[in-house]
């Protein structure tokens, strides 16, 4: 399975209607394209940055849809008001018991085979015994040595709870992998229609 992310670095006041066009538009547009197994929408009203990920049978589907989508993807940056970056991934991990409120996500680089088996091995039970938490996904971009976690919780309040024990979990897989955190922000999950299954 593969995933393509687009991050928009929008408008907090234009947050409202990047959701709706995601809802109305984006998402029943992508439910009609081959191979495509839906999308989801992390939001952060207070910075505007929106990420939009969707998900894919097969690297050629994802790569097939690209010019497709090309014009909705310009109409999202357009509604919410500022720049947007696309990037494609390989989807390593995906662990689902429920979809969740919101979502920390969290940037790595560093040894890509090395963090998968840390992650498996050693973050995702640990994740799993915390309270409130329903959902986690490893994404990997092996042009890059790039990779993206993502722990979906029940409440907000579950996930600053968890921030702590998330960041020495990762820290620790970073470093075992001779690698870095390159980057960590928390959002609202607005959009969740990914239909991704179970790959632990």
């Amino acid at each position: 399975m593969y995933a393509r992310s687009v991050t928009f670095h929008g408008r907090p006041g234009n947050v409202d209607a990047g959701i709706a066009f995601v809802k109305n538009e984006a998402g029943p547009m992508l439910d009609k394209i081959e191979g495509c197994r839906g999308l989801s929408l992390l939001v952060d009203r207070q910075t505007g940055q929106c990420i939009a990920t969707s998900s894919w049978v097969n690297a050629a589907a994802m790569r097939d849809s690209d010019a497709q989508l090309r014009t909705i993807r310009d109409r999202g940056r357009d509604i919410l008001g500022g720049s947007m970056q696309v990037d494609e991934w390989e989807i390593a991990v995906m662990h689902r018991t429920q979809h969740g409120e919101c979502c920390r996500v969290s940037w790595l680089q560093g040894d890509l085979d090395a963090m998968t088996a840390t992650f498996r091995v050693g973050i995702l039970p640990e994740l799993e015994r915390t309270l409130g938490f329903c959902s986690a996904s490893l994404l990997v971009n092996r042009s890059t040595d790039l990779c993206g976690v993502t722990a979906a919780w029940e409440t907000r309040a579950a996930m600053e709870a968890s921030r702590s024990a998330a960041e020495d979990l990762l820290g620790r897989a970073a470093r075992d992998a001779g690698g870095e955190i390159v980057e960590v922000h928390e959002f609202d999950l607005a959009y969740a229609h990914l239909h991704v299954p179970e790959m632990v």
